[in-house]
């Protein structure tokens, strides 16, 4: 039994299940409407614009532990290369990069995740192969995303830095912030919590950022559903509290529920620290997002350089 009986009802209780149809590969996003992008232009009253990517290189926090996965790899195809052989003729440089696409900040599909042999919406595990990658629920399906971001700084709200402890972030703990901020979450909104955790990542710490770690907390997760929240991204490693709670450290039950059950995306690894420090000194939490992810075709995550603008 992948979760334990109170798993289980609320798994039941936030499930998004056919209610964009059965064929539906987008989840929550279809919540981002018009009105909801609107919205986020509506908010921007300076045009001062803020990058929630961490760097994309071999420095990252891939140390690849977890399922080989490394951080990107950058090659030169060609440097200052002139086809006629003459230097003063027409010159290109081109280079690749080869890299997993949950190395750097990321989305992960709905294809990322599911348990009793189904992803989001009953897909069945067969809808993810070696062959073909993610020929349902895949990264490219997501769309543009562009609506109303609304910052929930959790580190800030509790007096902190940064947690010591795998702290679970609750439903309540959003209200307290947008309380704090003036704020009010509405449907298609996308909700980011800052927990401070990018600096371990910050001081090299690679192995801590990742293995005690605060993050979205199973009580979040309703909260999340009921406030019909588009998607949520937090500037952590495992996105949920790491070890996760219960006897099996791997279980990653907010993992389960929300991408399979909610259908709804979770972003990793953003750095929201300069947009915290901007949204504490003028006291405003919204802004415009944009956040489309790279649309790899059957991919089961994509990474993004999202901007916020206020």
């Amino acid at each position: 039994m992948p979760l334990d009986s109170e798993q289980s009802a609320l798994a039941a209780r936030v499930s998004n299940w056919g209610r964009w149809g059965a064929a539906d590969q987008r989840g929550t996003l279809n919540l981002i409407d018009s009105e909801s992008t609107l919205r986020g232009i509506r908010a921007v009253q300076r045009g001062e614009t803020f990058s929630l990517s961490i760097p994309m290189g071999a420095t990252g926090p891939q140390t690849g532990r977890v399922l080989g996965r490394e951080n990107p790899k950058h090659t030169m195809l060609a440097a200052a290369f002139a086809f006629s052989g003459d230097d003063r003729d027409f010159a290109t440089s081109d280079d690749k990069v080869e890299t997993g696409l949950q190395s750097a900040t990321h989305w992960d599909a709905l294809a990322h995740a599911g348990y009793d042999g189904k992803f989001y919406n009953g897909f069945p595990y067969d809808a993810v192969s070696m062959e073909n990658g993610a020929t349902q629920l895949g990264i490219e399906n997501f769309g543009s995303i562009v609506t109303r971001g609304l910052l929930c700084d959790v580190a800030r709200l509790k007096g902190v830095d940064y947690f010591e402890t795998p702290y679970a972030v609750t439903g309540a703990d959003l209200d307290e912030c947008l309380e704090a901020a003036g704020a009010t979450v509405e449907s298609g909104d996308i909700v980011l919590v800052r927990t401070g955790q990018l600096h371990w990542l910050g001081i090299g710490e690679k192995e801590r950022y990742a293995d005690i770690s605060p993050g979205i907390g199973l009580d979040a997760v309703e909260w999340l559903w009921s406030h019909n929240v588009a998607a949520v991204a937090n500037d952590t490693h495992v996105f949920e509290p790491y070890p996760c709670p219960g006897t099996d450290p791997y279980l990653f039950p907010v993992h389960m529920i929300e991408l399979r059950d909610v259908g709804m995306p979770q972003g990793q690894q953003w750095d929201l620290d300069a947009l915290a420090a901007d949204c504490a000194a003028d006291g405003v939490y919204e802004f415009l997002l944009c956040a489309t992810p790279l649309p790899v075709t059957g991919g089961c995550g994509g990474l993004v350089a999202p901007t916020a603008t206020k």
